[in-house]
C-alpha cells in the first residue's frame, strides 16, 4: 500500500510555465473576443435592461460613440479608397494632402455626426419612455415562448398551416427580444424616437446628400410598412414588384423627355448614354416638349456625324428648311432619322440596339454580381468555385438582357407611335377623335413607352425585381413631386423638406425594426442590428 508523503510536492518548472501559457492565451482570446464586440456585434444579443433615466443616458451615450467611430471609419475607408483610384492623377506633393483630406475631411465628421446622434437619441428616447411611461402589467401582450393556457389545443404542425400564412422562425435571443418589446415599450414608441432622431441626425449631413439619404429611408420605410400590413391582412399583390417598376418607369421616362429638370443631372446623363440615341437627337425631343420647338445647331450637330446614311441626310436637311422658314415649322416630334441616322428603316433598329446596349451592360452587371460573390460569399465561391461563376455569369447575362430588352421596346415604341400618329391623321376610313390622334405626339406618349419597356423587368431574376423597384422608386417619387410643385398642386416645403421626410421614413423603419423586424430587408436589418442592437 502506497502512503501519502508528509513532505510538500511541488509541480515541476515546465507544467507551471505551460499552465501559465494557457492563461495567458485564454486571456489574449478573451480579450481578441471584447474587441471584436465593440467593432462587430454578434447575433442574438440580449436586450439591455436599464432601470433609471441615468442608465438609460450612459447606455445610448455609449452606443452614440460607438457608432460615431464606427461610422468614421466606414466612411475615411471609402474616401481613401477613392483617394487612391485618383493618386495617379494627383502631383506628387499632393498626395499626401488628399489622403488626409479623404481620413479626416468633413465628410467623415459629418457622417460620423449623423450616426452618432441618431443612435443616442433613439436609444435613449426608446428606453426612456417605459420609465417615464410605464405599462400595465395587465395590459401586456402575450408572451411568444410560455403558453397562457395549458389546456389549449396544440398548434398545427407546419404541414398543417398554408404556406402563405407561415410566419419566419425566430432564433431564442430574437423571441426573447420580441417578450421585452411587448412588456416594456408601445409601438408608438419606436415611431416617435425614430421621427425625432432621424430627422434631427440628418441634418448634420450636406443639404445636397440629404435628400437622397431621405428618399432612402422613406423608401424603406414603405417597403417595410407594406409587407407587414400584407402578412398582417393576408394582402398579395401578384408581380408587385414589377407593377410598381412599370408606374415609376412611367414617370422617369416621361421626365426624361419632358421634365428632365426633375432629375438628378447624373441619373439624366446615364440614361441617355444607356438608350444610344445621339444625345443632340433626345435634346430635340426635350426643347420641342417643352418650348414647341427645337434648336437647329442639334440638328446640325447630327448632319454632321460620320455614320449618316444619304437617305436620313435628306430627310433630315428637309426638316432643317421647315425649321429656317419664315414661320418656321418645327413639326410634333423630330424625325425618326435623327434618333437612328446610321440605318434608314425603323424595323432594323431594335435588334441591333438589342446588342449594342447588351455589350455596353454586360461588363457593369458583371462587377456588380461577381465583386460582392468574391467578397461576401468567399467560403462558398472557393469551396465550389464554378458552380458560383455559372450562377453569377448566367445572372449577368439576365441583368444584361434585361436593360437592353427596355432600351429596344422603348426603341420600337418611339418609332411605331409616330409612323401610328402619321398613319391616324391621314387616313379617312375611320372617324377617330383628334385629342386620340394628338396624344400619339404628346409628351405623355413618351410615360407610356417607359411602362412598355418596364415589362422587361420579367426577364430579370425574381430576387433581384425588388431592389430595381426599390431603386427606381425614390427618383420616380421626386421627379413626380416636383413635377406637381412646379403645376402648383402642391405645397412647397423649404429647407425642411429633408428632414420632414426622414423622420417620416425613420418613423415606419424603426416601428418595423423594433416589432416586426422579419418585414424589412436582410440588409436594412443587418445594418441597423450593428449599430442600434436590440434596444
Amino acid at each position: 500500500m502506497s502512503r501519502t508523503p508528509s513532505y510538500i510536492q511541488f509541480a515541476p518548472r515546465r507544467a507551471m510555465a505551460s499552465f501559465e501559457n494557457l492563461v495567458a492565451l485564454a486571456n489574449h482570446q478573451e480579450r481578441l473576443r471584447e474587441a471584436r464586440r465593440i467593432v462587430w456585434r454578434e447575433r442574438g444579443e440580449p436586450a439591455a435592461e436599464l432601470e433609471d433615466l441615468w442608465e438609460c443616458m450612459e447606455h445610448a451615450g455609449r452606443g452614440g460613440l460607438r457608432a460615431a467611430a464606427i461610422a468614421f471609419a466606414l466612411r475615411a475607408s471609402v474616401n481613401l479608397v477613392l483617394a487612391t483610384i485618383r493618386m495617379g492623377k494627383v502631383p506628387k506633393n499632393m498626395r499626401l494632402s488628399l489622403i488626409q483630406h479623404a481620413i479626416f475631411g468633413k465628410d467623415s465628421f459629418r457622417f460620423a455626426a449623423m450616426l452618432g446622434s441618431f443612435v443616442t437619441i433613439y436609444k435613449a428616447i426608446l428606453n426612456a419612455l417605459p420609465i417615464l411611461l410605464p405599462l400595465n402589467e395587465c395590459a401586456n401582450l402575450p408572451s411568444p415562448i410560455e403558453d397562457e393556457d395549458e389546456d389549449a389545443e396544440a398548434p398545427p404542425t407546419p404541414f398543417e398551416v398554408p404556406l402563405s400564412a407561415r410566419q419566419p422562425r425566430l432564433s431564442l435571443n430574437a423571441q426573447a427580444h420580441q417578450v421585452w418589446v411587448r412588456k416594456r415599450t408601445r409601438r408608438w414608441y419606436s415611431m416617435f424616437a425614430g421621427a425625432l432622431a432621424g430627422g434631427l441626425a440628418v441634418m448634420f449631413e450636406k443639404r445636397s446628400r440629404r435628400a437622397v439619404i431621405a428618399q432612402q429611408l422613406f423608401v424603406r420605410g414603405l417597403q417595410g410598412s407594406y409587407n407587414a400590413f400584407a402578412s398582417k391582412h393576408n394582402f398579395h399583390i401578384p408581380n408587385g414588384e414589377v407593377v410598381m417598376f412599370c408606374l415609376c418607369c412611367t414617370q422617369i421616362v416621361y421626365a426624361l423627355f419632358a421634365r428632365p429638370d426633375t432629375l438628378p443631372r447624373s441619373y439624366t446623363t446615364w440614361l441617355i448614354t444607356a438608350s444610344g440615341a445621339p444625345s443632340n437627337a433626345l435634346k430635340m425631343v426635350q426643347d420641342i416638349n417643352q418650348t414647341g420647338a427645337f434648336d437647329v445647331q442639334d440638328l446640325n450637330k447630327i448632319l454632321t456625324r460620320e455614320d449618316v446614311i444619304p437617305a436620313n441626310k435628306v430627310t433630315l436637311l428637309a426638316r432643317r428648311a421647315l425649321a429656317t422658314n419664315s414661320p418656321p415649322d418645327f413639326g410634333p416630334y423630330p424625325p425618326c432619322s435623327a434618333v437612328h441616322p446610321w440605318v434608314e428603316s425603323c424595323t432594323y433598329v431594335p435588334l441591333p440596339r438589342f446588342v449594342t446596349v447588351f455589350k455596353w451592360a454586360f461588363p457593369i452587371y458583371g462587377a456588380l454580381h461577381f465583386i460582392p460573390m468574391v467578397l461576401f460569399r468567399r467560403h462558398a465561391f472557393f469551396k465550389n468555385p464554378l458552380q458560383w461563376l455559372g450562377r453569377a455569369g448566367w445572372a449577368t447575362i439576365r441583368s444584361s438582357a434585361f436593360l437592353a430588352t427596355f432600351i429596344a421596346t422603348f426603341q420600337t415604341w418611339f418609332c411605331f407611335k409616330h409612323y401610328l400618329h402619321g398613319m391616324l391623321s391621314h387616313q379617312t376610313l375611320v372617324k377617330l377623335p383628334q385629342k386620340f390622334i394628338d396624344f400619339f405626339a404628346s409628351k405623355y406618349s413618351y410615360g407610356l413607352g417607359g411602362l412598355f419597356g418596364a415589362l422587361s423587368l420579367l426577364v430579370e431574376e425574381k430576387r433581384r425585381r425588388g431592389e430595381l423597384a426599390m431603386y427606381v422608386l425614390p427618383k420616380s417619387m421626386e421627379s413626380a413631386w416636383l413635377t406637381a410643385r412646379g403645376k402648383g398642386w402642391v405645397f412647397h416645403t423649404g429647407k425642411f423638406g429633408e428632414m420632414i421626410l426622414t423622420a417620416i421614413g425613420m418613423s415606419m423603419v424603426m416601428t418595423i425594426y423594433q416589432n416586426d423586424p422579419q418585414h424589412l430587408s436582410g440588409l436594412v436589418r443587418r445594418i441597423l442590428y450593428q449599430f442600434i442592437g436590440p434596444n
